[in-house]
């Protein structure tokens, strides 16, 4: 009896262990995707980037990032999660190596790409994982708070540890301090991960090279709508492209025998609202963390590391709620109600924020709607997420973990993508207009935050009337 008990005992810690390894690789994936923001500077002078060529420094990581995704989630499927996780874990840790010596421009964007390409075998293969491990209600809800609790320590740990790192060793630590991390979690791994579940069927070779063209070819569309304006021909045309090669996609889709994604999938309740949400959710909270950063630095005037403390109380609120209020309020109120309450409070901070005035301060005019937003997110990126995956046979969870990225991943560059054309082209007209340049430049900050709370309260709306009640 008390060998059985033991047993139990050491299956419970190990399970809670390899949640810690998953939580880690999640830091890890979403710290990359900021940590190198308060970086570009350091790195242009460094390595002799134009103001034009600079942004590649992160568009290369989001468009292999967010057009591999869903090819990482069915390759999680066919040959185990644990298996596509360490890849994605040596490619990481690998690039990582490679970009933080990076010696020109070329090298250090091709670096860029590779941690991408290990970041989209990752997330998948991860979050397959932590579903295959907690099978019980009660304790999946709890791993999920922790998940997602690492998710958001990850965003704002990336800005911080960014300003810290750059301004006291050098911007290539912002890349090597993916090393020692990437080690543990794959020695770690090695023995504390399972296997999970694997299919035996072929590869949709064709059905997957035309998705990783669509999103990647969207993606950098998008990226590109700021510099190519939306109804430019250039624009027109990749618009045009990527809609062919779609459509292309879903016929090869319907005929295949072992497609990269059965359309069937999107028939299961909640999935498609779910991931209509997410996508939503990036949409309207990237542009949040993008706009409030530019606001502390270039309204308030904070200094790099100054700016990342001042998003500590957010992190530490988003953390604190995700692990120990989210799961109980889901178990108390229902899932959907939660759902919705959190994203009501995402576009009252995006509300509150879009007042944020040239000469305010950090207690009256960043804290209170910082924290709302903390609330929101906490409240609203767990119950999105089991949404987006909600009712997945067990043999697609690596499926619907890899849609449900990209749809985060795509709506990041779709937000984003409208906010910053909004909030430019609103600077550009006040400084016609005779307005200073430090006035122009807030306008156009409540600008973007008007804009992401439009696509936040359309959130609401798909989930009042796309989310069916789960219990």
């Amino acid at each position: 009896m008390k060998t059985t008990t033991l047993s139990q005992t050491n299956l419970q810690s190990k399970k809670w262990l390899a949640l810690a390894v998953l939580c880690t690789a999640q830091f890890m994936v979403i710290m990359d995707t900021s940590i190198i923001g308060v970086a570009l500077p350091a790195i242009q002078k460094s390595l002799n980037y134009t103001p034009s060529e600079l942004q590649w420094i992160f568009n290369a990581y989001v468009i292999v990032f967010g057009g591999i995704l869903l090819l990482g989630g069915k390759l999680s499927d066919l040959f185990g999660p644990k298996k596509i996780f360490m890849w994605g874990f040596s490619i990481l840790t690998i690039a990582s190596l490679l970009t933080g010596l990076s010696w020109s421009e070329t090298s250090m964007n091709l670096g860029r790409a590779a941690q991408g390409l290990g970041a989209a075998l990752i997330a998948p293969s991860a979050l397959t994982l932590l579903m295959t491990i907690f099978t019980d209600p009660k304790e999946l809800g709890k791993a999920f708070g922790f998940w997602g609790a690492a998710a958001a320590a990850g965003g704002s740990a990336g800005v911080f540890l960014g300003g810290l790192l750059t301004e006291y060793l050098s911007w290539r630590w912002t890349f090597f301090i993916n090393l020692p991390l990437g080690i543990i979690v794959m020695f770690a791994g090695s023995s504390l991960l399972i296997k999970g579940n694997r299919l035996k069927h072929k590869i949709d070779y064709i059905g997957s090279i035309l998705i990783t063209l669509v999103i990647t070819l969207l993606v950098y569309t998008l990226i590109m709508v700021e510099k190519n304006g939306w109804t430019s021909t250039v624009t027109l045309l990749l618009f045009g492209l990527t809609s062919l090669l779609f459509l292309v996609f879903v016929l090869v889709q319907k005929k295949s025998k072992t497609p990269i994604l059965p359309l069937s999938i999107f028939k299961v309740p909640n999935l498609t609202a779910g991931n209509i949400i997410m996508l939503l959710m990036a949409g309207s909270w990237i542009p949040l963390w993008f706009y409030l950063n530019l606001y502390l630095q270039q309204t308030l005037e904070y200094s790099a590391f100054y700016s990342g403390l001042a998003l500590l109380p957010m992190t530490i609120a988003i953390m604190i709620l995700m692990v120990g209020v989210t799961g109980k309020l889901i178990a108390k109120f229902g899932f959907k109600s939660t759902l919705v309450t959190g994203l009501l409070a995402l576009t009252g901070s995006l509300i509150w924020f879009s007042f944020v005035p040239v000469n305010g301060d950090f207690l009256n005019n960043v804290l209170g709607a910082s924290l709302l937003g903390a609330v929101g997110m906490s409240l609203a990126y767990i119950p999105g997420t089991m949404a987006s995956m909600s009712g997945a046979k067990p043999e697609e969870t690596g499926l619907a973990s890899g849609i449900a990225n990209t749809t985060y991943q795509v709506g990041s560059a779709i937000g984003l993508a409208i906010v910053v054309v909004l909030a430019v082209s609103t600077t550009s007209q006040e400084i016609a207009n005779g307005a200073i340049n430090k006035e122009a430049l807030n306008i156009g900050f409540q600008t973007a935050f008007k804009a992401a709370a439009g696509i936040s309260g359309i959130s609401v709306l798909v989930a009042i009337i796309g989310i069916k009640k789960i219990k």
